[in-house]
């Protein structure tokens, strides 16, 4: 009876993953049953006691300045306006990308981030795929369309003319684009970085292989995703904050933060307050 009389004083905030912890380090001089109810509770525990200790392997979270990082926005400027006012006012915001396509006002969320020096923006994998339709519109066209771009070309006041040959019209298109976009907008968005980083905090748009140093990171993967980053904890201590994958709810787990909550569909956009040795979330 000693060991339950251990497990049932209060531990306070832990005291649910301090039972775990117990269960896991049993002893073969247990009592049977015992032994046989420890057995059950590990089968039916075991992934989340996999899952917490890993995360307790990360090393505190210590960015060097508080952030605010916002999730995809895509073309949503009112639920972007309504969350800057949240974000406290000593925090350094940072935007994961996806500003444009499939929400109705790309163009206005491009024109407000553009104009606060204060937001530090990140290329999104729809941000480079405007960037491909303007430099090969023949090759990029059709996919951009597909995935959001026909709403960022309304925002613009562009329309297609499906009266012209595909070649043709896409052409057309790019060029309408550009010239209502302007130069400066569109240096902007190609000047935008990949990642961002803070203390032991990287920000990206959509994954970091688990495998390599921040610093040799492939732009692909930061841009478009990696297999092995939702499953395979990084080994270096940094945490990423990402976006690019819709969760139903921002979270940190294993040292990845989420905060795209597909604000395009669900009106929700989320970010995350991070400071040393504290993670909170916001949404609209």
């Amino acid at each position: 009876m000693r060991a339950w009389t251990t497990l049932a004083r209060p531990l306070g905030g832990h005291f649910y993953f301090r039972f775990l912890t117990y269960i896991y380090n049993w002893s073969p001089k247990q009592p049977r049953v015992e032994r046989f109810l420890i057995l059950l509770i590990k089968r039916l525990f075991g992934h989340f006691w996999r899952e917490r200790a890993v995360q307790d392997d990360m090393p505190a979270i210590r960015p060097d300045t508080p952030l605010a990082v916002i999730g995809d926005i895509h073309g949503r400027a009112d639920l972007l306006g309504a969350m800057l006012p949240l974000v406290p006012k000593d925090y350094q915001i940072v935007c994961v990308g996806d500003y444009i396509d499939r929400g109705e006002h790309s163009a206005d969320v491009l024109k407000m981030l553009k104009a606060r020096d204060d937001i530090l923006c990140l290329l999104g994998n729809h941000e480079d795929m405007l960037l491909r339709f303007l430099d090969d519109p023949e090759h990029h066209g059709e996919r951009w369309l597909r995935y959001g771009g026909l709403q960022t070309l309304q925002s613009f006041g562009v329309s297609l003319d499906h009266g012209q040959g595909t070649t043709k019209r896409l052409l057309d298109c790019r060029d309408a684009l550009r010239d209502a976009m302007g130069t400066d907008m569109i240096d902007w968005i190609r000047d935008l970085p990949l990642q961002w980083m803070s203390g032991n905090v990287a920000v990206v748009h959509a994954a970091a292989d688990p495998t390599r140093s921040l610093a040799r990171q492939e732009p692909s993967v930061l841009c478009w995703g990696h297999p092995e980053f939702l499953t395979q904890p990084r080994q270096d201590g940094v945490w990423i904050a990402y976006g690019h994958t819709i969760v139903d709810s921002a979270h940190e787990a294993q040292g990845r933060i989420a905060v795209d909550t597909g604000a395009y569909a669900t009106g929700r956009l989320s970010a995350a307050l991070i400071a040393p040795d504290h993670i909170d979330f916001i949404r609209t």
